[in-house]
């Protein structure tokens, strides 16, 4: 099994449970991980512009609204200018409202791909410690290998919480 057929797989369950992609490159190429998704209805996307932070946001609004959303972000570097909406709003939302609001967004993101070319330190970083230090009511979830890919992306979904899962682009190729 490779890492990418994987993925694909995991993004055909998500679609089957009704949830709605939002994102940069979810309707159009130009990342790696359209190529998992360009077979979902494209009435289950939404393209966004390049407002990490804001799409973030409507992913968490969205959820309020009792949609399910999985915010995609290409690359982890992208995923840090949310950490406004991610570590001050998902994160603590349950706390703030006394439990009134659990939004559950599932994050997707990706540590960016060394090959064939180097994007250069900016666009590569993994940030898994940092958030993990950061955020109490959010889990995150690495898939290091193929094999990892549905368990955790169902354990994901059956999760009352939301969930940044990351996944390695160079590893998208290989069994």
């Amino acid at each position: 099994m490779k890492y990418q057929e994987e993925l694909i797989k995991a993004m055909t369950l998500l679609a089957k449970e009704n949830y709605i992609f939002i994102g940069q490159s979810v309707l159009f190429p130009g990342t790696g991980l359209f190529h998992t998704i360009k077979h979902i209805p494209d009435e289950q996307k939404i393209e966004t512009p390049i407002f990490e932070d804001t799409q973030l946001g409507i992913s968490i609004g969205m959820s309020l609204e009792g949609l399910k959303v999985c915010s995609i972000y290409p690359r982890m570097d992208f995923l840090i200018l949310a950490l406004n909406q991610l570590v001050n709003h998902l994160d603590k939302m349950e706390e703030m409202s006394d439990g009134e609001f659990k939004p559950k967004v599932i994050i997707r993101t990706a540590v960016g791909s060394v090959k064939p070319l180097f994007p250069g330190p900016q666009h590569n970083q993994n940030h898994f410690k940092a958030l993990w230090q950061m955020l109490t009511n959010v889990d995150i979830i690495e898939l290091k290998s193929a094999e990892d890919i549905i368990p955790q992306y169902k354990k994901a979904l059956e999760n009352k919480r939301s969930v940044i899962i990351i996944e390695y682009p160079d590893l998208y190729n290989i069994k």
